[in-house]
């Protein structure tokens, strides 16, 4: 039995301690439960996960105004686009108000939360980054929710399950807000300039825009231009 806990929590920024439990405790210190909005949700019996990492990892907190919360155990529900941090007597919470969030820091992980262009309209979330510059290139991981389905004649019951999808991928010029790159003609026009140079390594490299590792090389060449 899985379940999904969301605790919404409004997070004031603070000073910074030297050990774990402290840091921990100093986070939670700095934030004030708004009642009203305070809300637990459960989901139980479903499959798959709703996690980009099942497991806590250690990471670091920055907020927006540069203070830093260290050796906090962080995971990122990708299903919600919360980060989740345990506390010192395993409760779960999420830092749910993110806009005081510069990033979060955890293993091999680095979430920024930043405005990003989806379906015309501007939002802003977590995107993972993948590579840092003038140019710079993010992933948002993928989560849907399929509900449970009754049996059948001819087919037996299925639970409810949580299903990856495929990673979708942005390049951000500066501070400006990511553009999604979906195909080749978005990923030739995310780029301001040297576009002859930039459709010429794609075609030579043969770039695709739903692989990570490729947009990183492409990412990698403008930024050395």
């Amino acid at each position: 039995m899985k379940k999904l806990i969301i605790f919404t929590l409004l997070l004031i920024a603070g000073k910074t301690y030297a050990q774990s439990e402290y840091q921990i405790s100093s986070l939670m210190d700095m934030m004030k439960i708004n009642k009203s909005a305070h809300t637990i949700i459960t989901e139980e019996d479903i499959e798959g996960s709703p996690y980009l990492n099942d497991e806590f990892i250690t990471g670091t907190v920055y907020t927006t105004n540069k203070y830093q919360f260290k050796d906090i155990p962080l995971r990122y529900n990708v299903f919600n686009g919360d980060v989740e941090f345990k506390t010192p007597d395993n409760k779960i919470l999420a830092i749910a108000v993110s806009e005081t969030i510069e990033k979060v820091e955890f293993g091999d992980y680095t979430l920024e939360y930043i405005p990003y262009i989806a379906v015309k309209k501007v939002k802003t979330g977590y995107l993972l980054a993948l590579s840092k510059g003038k140019i710079s290139l993010y992933a948002k991981p993928e989560i849907s929710y399929r509900k449970p389905t009754k049996a059948g004649a001819y087919k037996e019951a299925e639970p409810a399950k949580f299903l990856r999808g495929n990673d979708s991928f942005y390049i951000r010029i500066d501070s400006g807000n990511a553009q999604s790159v979906g195909n080749k003609k978005d990923l030739i026009g995310a780029f301001p300039d040297h576009q002859a140079q930039i459709e010429d390594f794609i075609k030579k490299n043969k770039i695709r825009p739903d692989k990570a590792d490729e947009l990183k090389l492409l990412v990698e060449f403008y930024n050395s231009l």
